[in-house]
């Protein structure tokens, strides 16, 4: 199988280019044409000569995402659902301004992203693992998720249309246009596990950083895990400054163990020791991520263990009402009862924040449109005859 142009590193195609003989500074046109102007096809890239065009498709692929649907919530939070080639599906969501959400300051607009189809972890409240793991997602796959919102947003789409199901637009035909961002943070917390994917993530978050690239910065980016310790240790040991955030929901081990299996394999004392490795490396805060789950992990003595571990390892929690998952009994906490865990964390000198849900009027809970899409779509071949 052909590589895809959008898993090529410029030195890569630097050096395929300079084995035709090509000049060098045509790389440069090819990664503007992918990265800045959003060009499908070949044909579009009109500054290069036909017969480089015609090498350039015959040694590299060019799939890009097909949008299947779209949802727009109130407060203009889009998910999107993607279908990648083999059919499976995927979903990303564009989550509109919010001030420090995981960056420093305003976010303006973040960007989550799925690295699997699926999800093997099999979190209890999660809607990501309920139609089982089926693969990794490709260097190319986890790219273009951050590239075709670009497209999607040159060819029209903009964050104040928020009209749920409303279909958008195919990006125009015609040449695209020069560069406009509307990405400014990525958060790598969509379907399946990142660090399960490790070596195509960090692959695919290289090629989104880099200048030449999706030129996010790396500090605005970040990566959630649910406590795969060898690899957060292997994180902390890289040269960039992505920022991690540990998908906790639990303070105890008693906790996570009911909600995530993965704590069975690796328990919070192996976590925090993983955890405290990465912020000394890096220098750099960490963040939990705490679902508040009714009756589960809300009560105020969970607040306890959970700002002794924020402590311990520099970290700020972001608090996270649930959203309510078809078929899962989990319920979200009142909204007194959000606001009493929050005012417990900040007495114990934690810096927490509770997470307004963005989103919480469409199905935004992780997996959610992509488990309601198949089975849509599933329905008539069930059906007997």
């Amino acid at each position: 199988m052909k590589a895809d142009i959008k898993s090529v590193s410029e030195t890569d195609l630097r050096a395929q280019l300079a084995a035709w003989g090509e000049s060098a500074y045509r790389a440069a046109q090819v990664l503007d044409w992918i990265y800045r102007r959003g060009a499908t096809d070949w044909e579009q890239m009109t500054n290069l000569p036909r017969p480089l065009r015609e090498k350039l498709g015959q040694t590299f692929a060019h799939q890009v995402l097909e949008l299947v649907r779209q949802q727009g919530a109130r407060d203009t939070t889009r998910k999107f659902l993607w279908r990648l080639a083999d059919h499976a599906l995927i979903e990303s969501v564009l989550i509109p301004a919010n001030p420090a959400l995981y960056g420093d300051a305003s976010d303006r607009h973040t960007l989550c992203i799925s690295t699997q189809v699926g999800c093997a972890y099999g979190c209890k409240f999660c809607a990501s693992g309920l139609d089982g793991w089926k693969r990794n997602l490709r260097v190319e796959e986890i790219v273009d998720q951050a590239l075709a919102v670009e497209r999607l947003a040159r060819a029209g789409f903009r964050m104040t249309d928020a009209a749920p199901d409303a279909a958008m637009a195919a990006p125009a035909t015609r040449p695209p246009a020069p560069d406009t961002r509307t990405v400014n943070n990525l958060v790598v917390m969509g379907m399946g596990e990142p660090l399960a994917n490790y070596d195509n993530l960090l692959a695919a978050l290289r090629l989104l950083n880099a200048p030449w690239g999706g030129g996010i910065g790396a500090r605005k980016i970040t990566i959630s895990t649910s406590g795969l310790v060898p690899e957060i240790r292997r994180l902390a040991a890289e040269p960039e400054q992505f920022r991690l955030a540990i998908s906790l929901h639990g303070a105890t081990d008693a906790v996570r163990n009911r909600l995530m299996p993965v704590n069975r394999k690796y328990p919070l004392a192996a976590l925090a020791d993983a955890g405290d490795e990465y912020q000394r490396r890096k220098g750099r805060m960490i963040t939990l991520e705490y679902i508040l789950i009714a009756g589960v992990n809300d009560a105020l003595e969970e607040a306890a263990p959970l700002a002794a571990l924020a402590r311990r390892l520099h970290a700020k929690v972001n608090l996270i009402p649930y959203n309510a998952v078809e078929g899962l009994p989990w319920e979200r906490p009142a909204e007194a009862a959000q606001e009493r865990f929050l005012a417990a964390l900040e007495a114990r000198g934690v810096t927490a924040t509770l997470r307004r849900e963005k989103g919480h009027d469409i199905d935004a809970a992780c997996g959610q449109l992509r488990l309601k899409t198949g089975r849509e779509l599933a329905a008539p071949a069930e059906r007997p005859a």
